[in-house]
């Protein structure tokens, strides 16, 4: 079996993503955390216009989004998939939130990655406990340095 990896990748943006090896770090740390193993997660930056493709094509939705998921494993509890950020929307999202844009990041790259596995966010309890998940990671994204106190 192929070495455990994450990787970053860019789609019609310019955007340089700082602290990749901690982040790297953390997710594979939440993956383990619920019983996962990580055999290939992607993650690809792009704009509102790329993602907004994306939905249409994929999904027959026709908003913007800030982030998809896809989940490719073919295992039970592995992690193989891709996910999609506009890098727009978080930009926008963390000035509406009033959160510095890396933090908004994190928590939307936290919240793909808890689609694969296995957590929902349809529906007001689903969509509870999923923000409860975020904000547990978040909180251990900062005992890693990975970005300041919240």
């Amino acid at each position: 079996m192929a070495k455990p990896a994450i990787h970053f990748f860019t789609e019609e943006i310019s955007y340089s993503l700082k602290k990749k090896t901690l982040l790297k770090t953390w997710i594979k740390s939440v993956i383990e955390a619920e019983g996962y193993q990580l055999q290939e997660l992607n993650f690809i930056l792009c704009s509102d216009e790329y993602l907004l493709r994306i939905n249409q094509d994929y999904l027959n939705h026709d908003t913007y989004t800030d982030v998809i998921t896809f989940d490719n494993s073919e295992e039970l509890k592995t992690i193989v998939g891709d996910i999609f950020i506009s890098v727009d929307r978080i930009k926008e999202n963390a000035g509406t939130l009033k959160v510095p844009p890396f933090e908004e990041l994190c928590r939307v790259m936290i919240h793909g990655t808890l689609h694969l596995l296995g957590y929902l966010d349809k529906g007001k309890a689903a969509k509870t406990l999923m923000t409860s998940k975020e904000d547990q990671y978040l909180e251990s994204a900062k005992t890693m340095a990975l970005f300041g106190a919240l």
